[in-house]
């Protein structure tokens, strides 16, 4: 069987019970699609043709355990070999409310492959493979539109399913595609059911686009164009917005906002992040000047966005919660948001008067340095200024203090306890909060740094307040 080597095992035997059940099981989706631009296919969704939905079952249930059953015995969920599979039949739908649920889906055994692909989203996703012989099936041209790089709707049923745009604007992302022109007129027409989508639905499509893409402004910039950039209101105040030309020739903070998120994610990259922490990073880089908008204002003829940084709080906690994204990640970009300009501003400092460590290690307790440290240098190489092709001094020395000084990856932590208080025979109460909070705060500043040293510290501590 042709293309049989792109099936993992587990999914071969669920394909060979089908087979000898009598049905002819086709691979579909996004499967065939990234097998036929040589990527790796991760999720394997096969529909089944020729046998009723009781046949499939118990052909299934010889090899597999059908571990949920989907709407009218249409979908199947199938665990094998420590693998979740969806199976299922051939189905149409018809919108009758509002939403992605509002929809009534027949069922059909019968139905040929190109009208039920019909209902799929773009051409790239409506290809199948039938794997009993291994011929590719291409009712709707999706392999030329895959060679040419266009992402183009199937139908008219593109109109069923506001999500569809914002999965236009991901999928131009992911693969560098252009988005034809009849199916920007598809998405643009549904800007008015844009707003009932589901925070859970765009947050997927938001996260694919940005992790999966080489180059993320693709997606963003394709928000202009198919209209789904009026669900992020934060975002389009940015486009047209000024700031210092100086330092920023590359235009508007709209270039600006897009250029620095393609640097983050060639670091995501570079250091192989993983999803978690990248996220972290490329949604700061989303959100960092945010604030610029509010902030803008001719001094001396220049435009400067003052205090942008703590400006860009508000508005990224609110675009960060309409785009879905959990509540603990939101607390992590919000800091990075906020002290973003940290990385330059104690730099020029420091060419003045020297930074004292204090400030780098309570710069630690308020937002992770090495993360700074990415989120500066993308921000510094997001610009088309000469400089910014080159070194980033200014990363370079945070990044050396925050390591000298151990605050690097880790913030600090007090070396003084409640316990070593107690065996000096200081109670419990006000008293020991008060000293545990200056004891740390000498540490910061760098009177001491081992148990012995703040022990001593206590001591003299003592003598002090009790003159």
């Amino acid at each position: 069987m042709k293309h049989s080597t792109l099936l993992p095992q587990a999914v071969r035997r669920v394909t060979e019970s089908i087979i000898s059940a009598g049905g002819c099981p086709m691979l579909v989706g996004g499967a065939v699609r990234d097998y036929l631009i040589k990527l790796d296919p991760k999720d394997f969704d096969i529909e089944v043709y020729g046998l009723k939905a009781s046949e499939l079952i118990i052909a299934l249930e010889r090899v597999a355990k059908v571990y949920a059953v989907g709407k009218s015995f249409g979908v199947l969920k199938v665990s094998i070999d420590g693998m979740d599979i969806d199976v299922s039949l051939p189905r149409s739908e018809k919108k009758v409310g509002s939403g992605h649920r509002g929809f009534i889906i027949d069922y059909d055994h019968t139905m040929s492959f190109s009208d039920a692909a019909r209902r799929r989203d773009f051409t790239i996703n409506a290809m199948g493979i039938d794997l009993r012989t291994g011929d590719i099936l291409d009712p709707w041209g999706g392999l030329i539109d895959l060679e040419s790089g266009y992402i183009r709707h199937v139908s008219d049923s593109f109109d069923e399913d506001p999500l569809r745009p914002l999965r236009a604007c991901q999928f131009a992302a992911r693969f560098g595609f252009a988005i034809a022109e009849e199916t920007l007129v598809k998405c643009r027409s549904l800007q008015v059911e844009m707003p009932v989508l589901s925070k859970e639905r765009v947050w997927e499509e938001i996260k694919k686009l940005l992790l999966k893409s080489q180059n993320p402004s693709i997606g963003i910039k394709a928000m202009e164009s198919t209209g789904v950039l009026i669900l992020f209101p934060e975002l389009e105040r940015l486009r047209g917005v000024f700031h210092n030309p100086i330092s920023h020739p590359e235009g508007d903070v709209w270039t600006h906002n897009n250029l620095v998120l393609d640097s983050c994610a060639a670091i995501c990259r570079e250091l192989k992040l993983n999803d978690d922490e990248a996220l972290v990073l490329l949604l700061s880089a989303l959100c960092h000047d945010l604030g610029k908008p509010e902030t803008a204002i001719m001094v001396d003829g220049v435009w400067k966005n003052p205090e942008h940084e703590k400006a860009g709080v508000a508005p990224s906690q609110t675009l960060l919660t309409r785009l879905g994204c959990p509540i603990n990640m939101i607390q992590r970009v919000l800091p990075l948001v906020r002290e973003h300009g940290q990385t330059l501003h104690l730099w020029r400092q420091n060419q003045i008067h020297p930074v004292a460590d204090g400030i780098i290690r309570r710069l630690a307790l308020r937002v992770p340095i090495q993360t700074l440290c990415q989120l500066a240098l993308a921000d510094f190489h997001g610009r088309t200024s000469p400089e910014a092709s080159g070194s980033c001094p200014m990363v370079e020395w945070l990044s050396d203090r925050a390591s000298y000084l151990g605050v690097l990856y880790n913030k600090p932590v007090p070396i003084l306890l409640g316990r070593h208080l107690q065996d000096m025979g200081v109670k419990p109460g006000p008293d020991m909060g008060q000293i545990l909070n200056d004891a740390f705060q000498a540490q910061l500043d760098g009177d001491f740094g081992t148990l012995s040293g703040a022990i001593a510290w206590v001591q003299s501590y003592s003598f002090i307040k009790s003159t």
